[in-house]
């Protein structure tokens, strides 16, 4: 009997090791050392965390439970831009179906595509500014900018909406706009044909996008080494350098305003 005491105490110790790594299990942790038991929704709320370096953190665009990396920029144009697409040296073949593009693919360090779901829920509940930068063989950069960017922002069912774009507001960099031509337009992929054209835009295209009849902007198609024969094949925004010239680098990146 004159050992109930310590055992309870030893119980209440296990409880309390427990507890914390319960609690360490539920934290954040950042390659910039910074913990935290809350979720960043998006990089503006890695930024108010206090992390001012670009690189790969982890979001929560749905809560808890929807844990995904991407690459924050924390510099460009006053930081806190979420990257929801990235193209850099070709590593990654973007001709991909439906599925792929809903829930995303690649890696946050080097290049990928955030997922279709992924951003509706980014976009659902605040609104977001979207900047597109481009560079091109020459080590030209440039970029456009909309002031306003959503996916299906009035649907019950995005997927079923198709993940519409909804883009306003554009203002110039440099690049032109080549995006307002794809604004209305769902989604398509090989497998899932939603555009305007007789044809399927993904295929003859070689990517994924919100294609209309077919492009002028053609982010994730194939990665070509500029000029080309080809018309509006690789990856085009035809405002900047017209449809037979494939770019080098593409990030499109969120943020909100």
């Amino acid at each position: 009997m004159s050992r109930e005491p310590e055992e309870e105490g030893r119980l209440l110790l296990l409880l309390v090791v427990l507890g914390t790594v319960g609690s360490q299990q539920s934290k954040q942790v950042h390659d910039s050392g910074l913990e935290s038991e809350t979720y960043p929704a998006d990089c503006e709320d890695v930024f108010d965390m206090g992390v001012e370096t670009s690189g790969v953190y982890v979001i929560y665009p749905a809560g808890s439970s929807s844990a995904v990396p991407v690459y924050c920029d924390m510099t460009t144009d006053d930081g806190k831009w979420t990257v929801i697409q990235k193209r850099v040296n070709g590593t990654l073949g973007f001709f991909r179906g439906w599925v792929d593009y809903k829930l995303g693919f690649g890696r946050a360090d080097g290049e990928y595509w955030l997922g279709l779901q992924n951003i509706y829920q980014l976009t659902l509940r605040k609104k977001y500014e979207l900047r597109v930068e481009l560079g091109d063989w020459d080590n030209n950069v440039t970029y456009a900018k909309y002031a306003d960017f959503s996916l299906s922002p009035k649907a019950i069912n995005p997927e079923e909406d198709g993940y519409t774009l909804y883009i306003e507001g554009f203002s110039d960099g440099g690049a032109g706009d080549s995006l307002s031509y794809h604004n209305g337009m769902k989604f398509s992929t090989y497998d899932s044909d939603r555009d305007h054209y007789p044809q399927n835009c993904a295929s003859l295209s070689s990517g994924g996008f919100w294609y209309r009849g077919c492009h002028l902007a053609n982010l994730n198609g194939p990665y070509l080494g500029g000029v080309h024969l080809s018309y509006g094949s690789g990856i085009i925004w035809t405002q900047w350098r017209g449809p037979y010239y494939s770019l080098k680098t593409t990030e499109m990146k969120i943020r909100r305003v």
